[in-house]
């Protein structure tokens, strides 16, 4: 991903509100399962990770691009923001 690409998918997602929590049993298999899904049906998603989790919010990005096949777009404080395109119907354009 390019860095151009990356800045136009952070500004898609600073309008967006966080679809999962992440508290203290941090990633379990439903977690994944689930965002993995929401990645399917948005291509775009933002997580939140809540202050009684004690694993760095870094790691756990990393963790769920690597088991969702998806690309981490930035990680500010306790938020994540992933990215995975769609395989058909991709709703979101990135540029070259």
């Amino acid at each position: 991903m390019t860095s151009k690409q990356r800045a136009y998918l952070k500004g898609l997602a600073m309008t967006m509100d966080p679809l999962f929590q992440i508290g203290k049993s941090s990633l379990t298999p439903e977690v994944t399962k689930a965002v993995e899904e929401a990645l399917e049906a948005r291509e775009l998603i933002k997580v939140n990770v809540l202050k009684n989790c004690m694993d760095d919010p870094r790691e756990i990005a990393s963790m769920l691009s690597e088991r969702t096949h998806s690309e981490v777009v930035q990680v500010i404080g306790k938020r994540i923001v992933l990215f995975r395109k769609a395989a058909e119907n991709s709703k979101i354009e990135l540029p070259q």
